[in-house]
């Protein structure tokens, strides 16, 4: 049994950001656990810019990104394993990881902090009938085929969903020259943020088609064309609305699921909405000493909006590893009204938490010229009015220690003009 202070699960951006903040908060003993042959995670196949411009003021490639915080790492001596796969995480934070080198290991770690991301909704989940043909992917499948292994999909492409990693690869694949003929989204709103929208389809002349559904796959060897059809408020097709488009290629980005099998073994409670864990403001879960961020918490929108929180959740377990749990148990609950669908972190502990809370959450529609309303305590805390959100984008609050003192519970509500 080796023992380290603490065991970061993934060397993505959150399980970076996390290990550095750690580190110089005094923790000495810490290892980086990543299942790939290189750190970074996701952001090595992310070639396209915009990230950084939070984190660093300025706009990073995905692999710049990465790059940063692979180099404080590094200069900071943390120690890593790559192409190690961690099996199982006990209630008393004993990790258990197989690699090629040391063969089956177990650790004990004081903390452990969960960073393994997310995955792609796959075409077996979504129900689409048809042939099993040739030609089908994942958008980041295709992503990591173009940008990593100069390997193109195919050359005319239907896209279904409208996530981020869609709308890049719709733009990907037409700079390399293929021909996207649809982007088909099922709900009546983008999933992806608004400037993707117009970076990636309007400035290239893709349509997106809202409210629409891929009904019909042909081809038995490899994708010969894909069927389409507008679907009602039920989301189920209207027949007669069916337009068939010939292609090889048909892209599926349809929403990211967080990586929680290792979670829900170690007896992780899961939120039914983010499909993460349920945390409280030190991003700790239900099972002591066990924290979480980036995606494999909720689905983000910035990476730096990852940093950010994984930057906070190696604080909060390095006080932990110094100062064991808190004596004060006393939380209070973040109610969400329904159009809110979920904050992040869903639970306070009003005499523990710091001084300022940041809260990130989604709506669960397109709202515009509506007020988000923060209460707590029979008084209002919060009013904010904003010209537009969407579910594609994530919102932030920042509640002050001050004002939870005495409250039982914190209501997020979205009041519409």
């Amino acid at each position: 049994m080796e023992n380290y202070d603490l065991v970061i699960v993934g060397g993505g951006p959150a399980g970076l950001a996390a290990a550095i903040s750690a580190r110089k908060d005094g923790i000495d003993s810490i290892l980086v656990l990543e299942r790939d042959d290189r750190l970074g995670g996701i952001l090595n196949q992310c070639i396209h810019n915009g990230f950084g411009l939070h984190t660093f003021n300025e706009e990073l490639t995905g692999p710049e990104y990465a790059g940063r915080f692979i180099t404080q790492l590094l200069d900071e001596k943390i120690e890593y394993r790559l192409n190690t796969m961690v099996m199982d995480i006990s209630h008393e934070r004993v990790v258990t990881a197989m690699n090629s080198k040391d063969g089956l290991f177990q650790v004990q770690a004081k903390a452990v902090v969960l960073a393994m991301g997310c995955r792609e909704r796959s075409r077996g989940a979504l129900n689409i009938p048809g042939y099993r043909p040739a030609g089908i992917y994942t958008a980041g499948c295709a992503q990591r085929l173009v940008n990593m292994e100069g390997e193109m999909p195919g050359k005319k492409v239907v896209i279904l969903g409208s996530g981020d990693i869609g709308l890049i690869m719709a733009r990907r694949m037409t700079l390399e020259g293929a021909k996207v003929e649809v982007v088909a989204e099922l709900m009546p709103y983008s999933g992806g943020l608004k400037r993707n929208i117009v970076q990636c389809l309007d400035d290239f002349g893709i349509p997106l088609k809202l409210s629409h559904t891929v009904v019909n796959i042909e081809g038995k060897k490899r994708v010969e064309a894909v069927t389409i059809a507008e679907v009602g408020p039920d989301r189920k097709p209207i027949p007669g609305t069916e337009e068939r488009y010939e292609c090889d290629t048909l892209l599926l980005s349809c929403g990211l699921l967080p990586e929680n099998e290792l979670s829900k073994a170690c007896g992780v409670e899961i939120s039914r909405v983010t499909n993460g864990p349920v945390v409280n403001d030190s991003l700790e879960t239900s099972v002591p000493g066990v924290f979480a961020c980036g995606n494999v918490l909720h689905v983000h929108d910035l990476v730096d909006f990852v940093s950010m929180e994984a930057k906070n959740a190696g604080h909060y377990a390095a006080a932990f590893i110094k100062n064991g749990r808190e004596t004060d148990d006393r939380t209070i609950d973040v109610i969400c009204d329904g159009k809110v669908r979920y904050t992040v972190p869903q639970m306070i502990r009003p005499l523990d938490m710091e001084d300022t809370l940041t809260v990130r959450f989604r709506v669960a529609n397109v709202y515009k010229g509506a007020s988000v309303v923060v209460k707590a305590g029979g008084k209002e805390l919060v009013r904010r009015k904003k010209q537009i959100m969407a579910p594609g984008e994530m919102e932030q609050i920042v509640l002050k220690k001050s004002d939870l003192a005495d409250a039982d519970k914190v209501e997020f509500e979205i009041q519409e003009a």
